[in-house]
């Protein structure tokens, strides 16, 4: 389901952002995408935490994850 959900939004972002590129250009939609994307990613990041921390596990900073874990 959540892989669904994501591929979801990633499609509603470029959908969109097409238009966004016929009307105010491609620097535009590159633009308004990444925003939309970065938004989405964030929000998955911050519940995924809020759920590690709930289950009592650790929470690692950045770079530990990305030293440690393959995401």
């Amino acid at each position: 389901m959540k892989g669904v959900k994501h591929k979801m939004a990633v499609f509603l972002a470029v959908t969109i952002g097409g238009m966004v590129g016929l009307v105010k250009g491609e620097e535009a939609r590159q633009k308004w995408v990444f925003k939309i994307r970065s938004k989405y990613d964030n929000r998955r990041q911050v519940a995924e935490r809020r759920s590690i921390a709930r289950k009592g596990g650790v929470l690692l900073d950045d770079i530990e994850l990305a030293s440690y874990h393959d995401n």
